[in-house]
């Protein structure tokens, strides 16, 4: 990471004297979307186009963590192989959490293996991550990809394509959370995580931190401390994480809150290259909170196919953004995100079949309806 200026962790009182102008936006023109990235602190790398917005696709992974009905290893194979045709670059594949937290990541390692030895076709690298909750999970994708002979990093060749093996780590940001999520306190959870990184960065594996309900806790409710989520946030970055994804996992966030969290991001040092956004859209609120970090300067985003997802520790709360959506509403804003939106619309319907539940994508039907004539 190499050094950084000490973080403005000062409080509520360094907060309130900080004047910032009402954010105005200007949906239906992409000249209003921020171009000029902030000073970088905390930054890992340069990014590319200011217009290029990757996406990260949680569908086989978040995605499907809380569905009850049992799925098929050929299906989430399937299902992967699938989204590789599309055009995004990151998916995450699985996780190796306990089955008994999540029986239905019990095929992760399946998937991992299957991953190494024939990876779907595709026109551009593809990164695969996968959630590991402690090291002994990354202590067994690490054996299995021992046992594969494989490297973190797989150029491409005539017969493979080029692929990249990643891993994600969480915390959260309020206490009540992490102790039902993970069963420890946010300190402890961050001290778990220490290790996870340091063999992370032994086998030169890329790291992506969560840091969960920075938006709204199911226990706590939606006045969840900016600052709180800025120092978990940073944390992350200095102990080498390569990016963190802030998550409102329970869908309680809104505009203005949205960007008062991307402020105090911002006012601790922490660059919009070192951010991805998860948005869950419980209340209908989650592209009206990625069009606020757009003009923010925020770049990354996650989304689920079909909106696929929901948290096993939130009650209530709805799938992640759909991934036709986002795509549908950036790309209308004038951005790039290199996916097929059509082929992500008849993916959704796919999956939304496979689990015999609703399509909660409105752009991917919409779509469908309109390829059909």
């Amino acid at each position: 990471m190499g050094c950084s200026p000490p973080l403005p962790f000062l409080g509520a009182c360094y907060l309130s004297r900080m004047k910032y102008p009402r954010l105005r936006l200007s949906l239906f023109s992409p000249i209003s979307i921020r171009r000029a990235p902030p000073a970088r602190w905390l930054a890992s790398d340069a990014g590319p186009s200011p217009d290029y917005v990757h996406i990260v696709e949680v569908g086989p992974r978040d995605g499907l963590q809380n569905e009850k009905k049992s799925i098929p290893l050929e299906t989430k194979i399937q299902f992967i192989e699938k989204l590789v045709t599309t055009g995004v670059t990151t998916i995450e594949a699985g996780s190796f959490v306990p089955v008994k937290w999540v029986p239905q990541m019990a095929s992760t390692s399946e998937i991992l293996q299957h991953l190494l030895r024939s990876p779907p076709q595709s026109r551009h690298a593809i990164a695969y991550n996968y959630l590991v909750p402690n090291v002994k999970g990354l202590e067994n994708m690490v054996e299995i990809m021992n046992a594969e002979a494989a490297t973190t990093e797989t150029p491409g060749t005539p017969s493979k394509p080029a692929t990249t093996t990643e891993i994600s780590l969480f915390a959260a940001a309020t206490e009540a959370f992490s102790r039902a999520n993970t069963n420890c306190t946010i300190e402890e959870s961050l001290e778990r995580s220490r290790p996870i990184v340091e063999l992370a960065m032994t086998r030169n594996i890329r790291v992506r931190g969560y840091v969960s309900v920075a938006l709204g806790c199911p226990y706590e409710g939606p006045d969840i401390s900016p600052s709180k989520v800025a120092e978990i946030t940073a944390t992350l970055l200095e102990m080498g994480a390569d990016e963190v994804s802030v998550a409102d996992t329970t869908g309680m966030g809104t505009g203005p809150r949205t960007l008062e969290l991307l402020r105090t991001l911002a006012a601790a040092g922490i660059a919009n290259s070192d951010l991805a956004l998860h948005f869950h859209d419980t209340y209908g609120q989650a592209l009206v909170n990625t069009v606020v970090a757009l003009e923010h300067g925020v770049r990354i985003f996650d989304s689920s196919v079909g909106g696929l997802g929901g948290c096993p520790y939130s009650k209530g709360a709805t799938g992640n953004v759909a991934t036709e959506d986002l795509v549908h509403t950036l790309h209308s804003l004038g951005m790039h995100t290199g996916i097929n939106l059509e082929e992500m619309a008849k993916i959704g319907a796919w999956i939304s079949t496979e689990l015999d539940r609703a399509n909660d994508s409105r752009a991917g039907k919409a779509t469908l309806a309109r390829l059909k004539g």
